[in-house]
């Protein structure tokens, strides 16, 4: 071969490998459109609103920053506010085009045309995706905050109503110990608001931008990474490039303490399907939350707690998803693609599920008498009664539990009651178990077996007595009312940073910038 100096033709080998560099010359493939394309455009509603805002944002900081000249920045100002004003539903948005991105290049383009190219730089499509999904999910934490809020309120106000609904609490569904219905019903107050508030943390996480981030290593266009965060409302921004663009961990955990949130719903739910049973008829569900049975006309379904129920085990579903699709290598946008459509349904499923467990709380009637029925019925105070022989007659504990024990199952045999106790059957199960006299002939055991008697006893920490009980309940609702606050001050600050970007994008185009807000650059163009 002679060597004229000239760089030689690539082989077929070469070839081939130069074929997989640079964008693709063919449309997308039918089978592509009608899966990728078509479940990321099933997710344009839910991004619409914050690719909007991430297209003002980043445009106005273009501008701010001479990259866009002022007739560009004008005419994307224009078509930008078009799309603002646009509801999801009417914008053409069509997995033939792409993912949502490429609808919105393609309908900007149509209108302006190169000048809505000015809209890419600096910055990959998936930034823009990245931001709406964080403004999208914020806006939905805080919804589920306040609803959680609302749950632990409704929660500790018919608790402090019920402090002294007396009741035989269970364990296994068999009689424990005698407590309220307002001790039973407060201890779920205290799990709602904690996940409400690690909710909170979640959206600490969710309200920093990843604006400015570039691909992986930022933008040198971009110096400065808060004008967007600020101009979003986000707190600051992701501290490290890539890190801003494929962090999961805080959509993660948002999922896990959603899904923690309503599990502790379904556990109630399930407490109140059982007691609402014609066996148990210790509480009566709304007729707003129940449904009939088409078939049979006695029947009365408690319809709204199949559906808290149900709402949890599909929570975990989807966290264990996510989950699975999240474990692929760095950089790589596998859990991202689910991630914008399914971050925000599971979201919005516990949202309306949270809903409906505080109109259940709020609506359902509580049957006091029936729950005082119970209670007298059964043994509930063996406990305290065990106590009583320990202390008074100087026996260790195991030593009077048997004792105990053994008077309770003859007693019930003979169809009595705790109630029905007395010092005699005591002195013979302590005959029969040890061989022993208790020293309780002629005692009088009403006070210590009285259900009500050993409830105001429980004065301790946390304990069933009526004005403890009613204490925790201010605590819990004086917290749950803080928290509301928290969360509507939040979304106050949310809606007024979009709000001002719109109109500072309305004052650009309208060739009057907002007092008080850093549009640069204009005046030698419009010159």
């Amino acid at each position: 071969m002679i060597d004229d100096g000239l760089p030689s033709a690539p082989s077929a080998h070469h070839r081939g490998g130069l074929d997989r560099l640079g964008p693709p010359v063919e449309g997308p493939a039918q089978e592509l459109i009608d899966s990728g394309f078509a479940l990321e455009n099933a997710d344009s509603p839910l991004l619409h609103a914050g690719l909007n805002l991430a297209d003002l944002a980043h445009l106005v900081d273009l501008h701010e920053r001479g990259v866009v000249p002022y007739s560009a920045a004008e005419q994307l100002m224009r078509v930008l506010l078009r799309a603002v004003r646009t509801p999801a539903e009417d914008f053409p948005y069509d997995p033939a085009f792409g993912e949502p991105y490429n609808s919105r290049e393609r309908y900007f383009t149509a209108q302006i045309g190169d000048d809505a190219g000015w809209l890419h730089a600096g910055r990959p499509r998936r930034e823009a995706v990245r931001i709406a999904l964080r403004l999208h999910v914020r806006s939905v934490l805080e919804d589920l905050i306040e609803a959680a809020a609302e749950l632990a309120q409704a929660i500790a106000k018919v608790a402090a109503g019920n402090s002294t609904t007396w009741l035989p609490d269970q364990t296994y569904l068999q009689h424990a110990q005698p407590s309220t219905f307002g001790h039973y019903l407060v201890s779920f107050a205290y799990p709602v608001l904690r996940d409400a508030e690690r909710l909170m943390d979640a959206l600490a996480w969710v309200n920093t931008s990843p604006g400015g981030a570039g691909c992986v290593n930022g933008s040198r266009l971009l110096a400065d990474r808060g004008r967007v965060a600020e101009l979003l409302g986000f707190e600051g921004f992701i501290q490290h490039t890539r890190d801003a663009m494929w962090q999961i961990d805080g959509l993660i955990a948002a999922l896990s303490h959603a899904s923690s949130l309503l599990t502790t719903q379904s556990k109630l739910a399930e407490d109140l399907e059982i007691w609402a049973s014609n066996e148990f008829d210790y509480i009566t569900i709304a007729d707003g939350f129940s449904r009939s049975s088409v078939l049979m006309p006695q029947k009365r379904n408690p319809y709204a707690l199949s559906i808290i129920r149900g709402a949890s085990g599909t929570l975990i579903g989807r966290l264990t998803g996510f989950l699975a699709v999240s474990k692929s290598p760095s950089a790589r946008s596998d859990n991202l693609i689910y991630a914008y459509g399914e971050i925000p349904r599971a979201l919005d499923l516990a949202l309306r599920t949270t809903r409906l467990t505080s109109g259940v709380i709020r609506s359902m009637t509580v049957n006091a008498d029936r729950m005082w029925e119970a209670l007298e019925s059964g043994f509930s105070q063996a406990t305290d009664l065990a106590e009583f022989v320990m202390q008074t007659c100087r026996v260790d504990y195991r030593t009077a539990y048997q004792v105990v024990g053994i008077a309770v199952r003859e007693a019930s045999r003979e169809g009595l009651r705790g109630i029905d106790l007395d010092a005699a059957r005591l002195e013979s199960a302590a005959q029969q178990y040890a061989g022993i006299s208790l020293g309780l002939e002629g005692r009088d055991l009403t006070e210590i077996l009285d259900p009500r008697h050993i409830v105001e006893t429980r004065t301790l920490a946390g304990g069933a007595a009526p004005p403890v009980v009613e204490a925790m309940a201010a605590d819990c609702l004086a917290e749950a009312t803080a928290l509301l606050g928290r969360a509507r001050t939040a979304r106050a600050s949310f809606e007024h940073s979009e709000a001002a970007l719109v109109a500072l994008a309305e004052n650009f185009i309208k060739g009057d910038p907002a007092e008080g807000n850093d549009i640069k650059g204009e005046t030698d163009e419009r010159h």
